[in-house]
């Protein structure tokens, strides 16, 4: 197994070696109900993958951003983190000094988000004034089996249509 053939621990058997394609979808939310409707009837489902196929990046602008924008939501950020942390420390508090803690905690996580939110925009100078979410997207989805099992995943799947 060559360099080329392993790609973030998996192995690169997609080209058809091995595995049989037993049906493809439209959607990826197709695929794992599919996958999961096998697992309900007892298949073995380690043997299969689902494949992306014709894979995009798609990236969703939401709005503009600002500045002020950008250091609400890092105020925002920063209030959930400091949160966290209030909640952490207050566990280990035997007095009710904890709820002091936790409002701190929002607090100064708050305003340290605001301010890292405030200097992070500012360094892009205008270069990103949108906000946005990425994500890979493919146009079909294969729901593919080891040879060994191909013929049983075909077969439970055309009784469950």
């Amino acid at each position: 197994m060559g360099i080329d053939s392993v790609t973030n621990g998996f192995v690169d058997s997609y080209s058809g070696a091995g595995r049989t394609v037993v049906a493809t979808f439209g959607s990826y939310a197709e695929a794992e109900r599919t996958v999961d409707r096998l697992s309900d009837e007892g298949f073995p489902v380690q043997y299969t993958d689902i494949v992306g196929r014709e894979l995009r990046l798609v990236e969703r602008v939401s709005g503009r951003l600002t500045t002020a924008g950008a250091a609400w939501a890092g105020a925002g950020t920063g209030a959930w983190f400091g949160l966290f942390i209030g909640l952490l420390v207050g566990l280990f508090t035997p007095t009710p000094i904890w709820l002091g803690l936790i409002l701190g905690g929002v607090l100064i996580g708050g305003i340290w988000g605001a301010v890292f939110g405030f200097v992070a925009h500012r360094a892009l100078r205008g270069r990103r004034d949108f906000a946005s979410a990425r994500g890979l997207v493919a146009d079909r989805y294969e729901l593919t089996v080891v040879d060994a099992w191909a013929e049983l995943a075909q077969q439970m799947l055309a009784r469950s249509r």
